[in-house]
C-alpha cells in the first residue's frame, strides 16, 4: 500500500472520530498536494504507527492553515483545483480549518511530549506569520529581515518541526535535522517566490509575477530595491496591473542588477546550509536529494 494514502487514511480516521458527515465530504475536497512534510518525517523516522501519526497531525495542522488563507486571500483555486470557500463559502473554510486544528491538537496531546511542544509551538509561529504577511502587505516592504522572519514562521517552522519531531521519534539528534527543516523551509519559500517571476502562467496554475500586484515584497524584489537606480518607478509598480512595458521593465532591471542571480544564489546557499546540517547522518542520502532536486534547477 502507497505509504501516503495511509497518511491519507489515518487522516480520514481522524476525523471520522468527529461523527459528523458533512466534515468527511469536505476532506475528499481538500486538494493533498505533494505532502512534502510527510514525506520528510517518513524518510527520518521511518514508517511506523507513530510517525503515520506524527504526518496525519502535520498534515492537518497545514490543510487548515492553508484553508484559513484561501479565505484571508480570496483564492477561488488550491493547486489547481477549486478551493472550499469557493465550492461552500468562507465561513465553511474557517470552520473545517478550525476541525481539522482541533482534531490535529487533540491527537497531538496523546503523543511525545516533546514532539506535542514543537508541533504546536510551530503553530503559533505560523499564524503569527500569516498575520504578518497580511501585514506586509499594506505598505511597500524594504526591509529583507522581517522578509526573512515572516517566510520562516509562515513556512519554515512547520517543516523545521516536523523534521525535528521525525528525529525525535527515531532517537536521532533533533537540532540537526530541525536545522535542516529550518534551511529547507526556507529555501523552499524563496524558490516559490523566485519561480513566480521567471516561470509562465502554464507552469504556476496563476498569472506570472502575480506576488507583486497581491503585495509581496519578495527576495528578488528585494535586491532589486537596494540596487535600482529609480526606486519610485519601482515602488509605483507595486500592487499595480503591469502592463507589457513594465513587465519588461522589471525583468531587465532584474536581470542587469543581478538581484534575480543573487536571489537564486541567496536561495541555494541555504538549501546548502540545509544539506550540511545532515551529511554526516546516515540514511541522509534522500533528504541530500530532496534538497538537490529543489536548488539544483532551471529557473
Amino acid at each position: 500500500m502507497d505509504i501516503l494514502k495511509e497518511v491519507q487514511n489515518k487522516i480520514l480516521e481522524f476525523i471520522k472520530v468527529c461523527n459528523y458527515k458533512k466534515a468527511e465530504e469536505l476532506l475528499t475536497k481538500l486538494s493533498t498536494g505533494k505532502m512534502l512534510r510527510s514525506k520528510l518525517i517518513l524518510k527520518i523516522a521511518g514508517v511506523n504507527e507513530e510517525s503515520i501519526k506524527l504526518c496525519a497531525v502535520v498534515e492537518m495542522i497545514h490543510a487548515a492553515s492553508l484553508l484559513h488563507d484561501d479565505v484571508i486571500d480570496d483564492a477561488n483555486t488550491r493547486r489547481g483545483k477549486p478551493s472550499i470557500n469557493a465550492l461552500y463559502d468562507n465561513k465553511t473554510s474557517i470552520m473545517f480549518g478550525d476541525i481539522l486544528y482541533s482534531r490535529a491538537f487533540t491527537e497531538l496531546s496523546q503523543m511525545d511530549k516533546e514532539v506535542a511542544y514543537h508541533i504546536s509551538n510551530s503553530v503559533t509561529l505560523l499564524s503569527i506569520g500569516e498575520m504578518m504577511d497580511v501585514d506586509l502587505t499594506k505598505s511597500f516592504n524594504s526591509s529583507y529581515e522581517d522578509y526573512l522572519e515572516m517566510i520562516y514562521k509562515k513556512t519554515a517552522s512547520l517543516i523545521e518541526a516536523s523534521a525535528r519531531s521525525a528525529a525525535i521519534i527515531a532517537g536521532l539528534d533533533s537540532q540537526k535535522f530541525a536545522n535542516y527543516g529550518k534551511n529547507l523551509g526556507l529555501a523552499f519559500q524563496m524558490i516559490d517566490d523566485i519561480l513566480d517571476i521567471t516561470q509562465d502562467e502554464e507552469t504556476l496554475g496563476k498569472p506570472s509575477m502575480h506576488d507583486f500586484k497581491e503585495g509581496k515584497v519578495t527576495i528578488p524584489y528585494l535586491y532589486l530595491y537596494e540596487r535600482v537606480e529609480d526606486k519610485e518607478y519601482l515602488k509605483s509598480l507595486y500592487k499595480k496591473d503591469l502592463n507589457a512595458s513594465e513587465i519588461l521593465w522589471i525583468k531587465e532591471q532584474l536581470k542587469s542588477t543581478n538581484a534575480l542571480s543573487d536571489a537564486i544564489n541567496e536561495a541555494k546557499n541555504i538549501g546548502l546550509l540545509a544539506i550540511n546540517s545532515i551529511k554526516d547522518e546516515k540514511n541522509s542520502s534522500e533528504l541530500i536529494d530532496i534538497m538537490k532536486a529543489m536548488i539544483e534547477r532551471e529557473f
